[in-house]
């Protein structure tokens, strides 16, 4: 059965605080993660279609070290482009996980300064450098029980048995309490109304 449950308290502007870091602001960046499979690409997509164009709140296009598929909207780009952009200090948020390297570029800083709510798909393990970088992360956890992540994974045909069932074996500690919890093992349409109704308060 479909649910979400929501923390007592919203993390909010300065969490974990380091002394003589600047963080990106006053924007909010609303990080959306969970394990493979959960469907965080399905929900974000039913929640752009719903809120895209509203003032105050954008949507992220991360940049992947994969080529460009059916599964997610993602700028594709090679490990050289990736490691000049980290160089050059482009990317505001960026990881590592399952072989491949992630980052948000540009757009989301310039979101985040102008004050705006920027919606990203991202990764359990980067969550302590996302609170290190911005001023305000809130934090959305998907999910889904081990055998519907497990079909997920199959029908995507993007990995091998062997690497899907790695995918699956990784369970990165969260270093903060979800804002929302969103457990997607149903009609995914479900999740997604509670993700949207979750935005637009935050949007007010």
């Amino acid at each position: 059965m479909s649910g979400e449950t929501e923390a007592d308290t919203l993390p909010g502007v300065g969490a974990d605080a380091e002394a003589g870091v600047v963080r990106l602001g006053p924007g909010t960046l609303v990080l959306v993660v969970g394990p493979s499979g959960a469907g965080k690409d399905t929900l974000i997509g039913l929640a752009r279609a719903r809120l895209d164009g509203r003032a105050g709140l954008a949507f992220a296009r991360r940049r992947i070290t994969r080529p460009t598929d059916v599964t997610e909207d993602h700028i594709s780009l090679d490990e050289a482009a990736f490691a000049r952009g980290v160089a050059a200090g482009e990317f505001p948020l960026h990881w590592r996980a399952n072989g491949l390297a992630y980052a948000l570029g540009p757009e989301v800083a310039e979101a985040i300064g102008a004050g705006r709510i920027v919606v990203a798909n991202g990764s359990r393990a980067a969550v302590r450098e996302a609170r290190r970088r911005f001023a305000d992360v809130r934090l959305v956890l998907v999910t889904a029980p081990p055998e519907v992540l497990a079909a997920r994974i199959a029908a995507r045909g993007r990995e091998s048995a062997e690497d899907a069932a790695r995918r699956l074996t990784r369970e990165p500690a969260l270093t903060m309490a979800p804002a929302l919890t969103l457990v997607n093992d149903g009609a995914p349409e479900a999740a997604g109304a509670r993700l949207v109704a979750f935005l637009e308060q935050l949007a007010g």
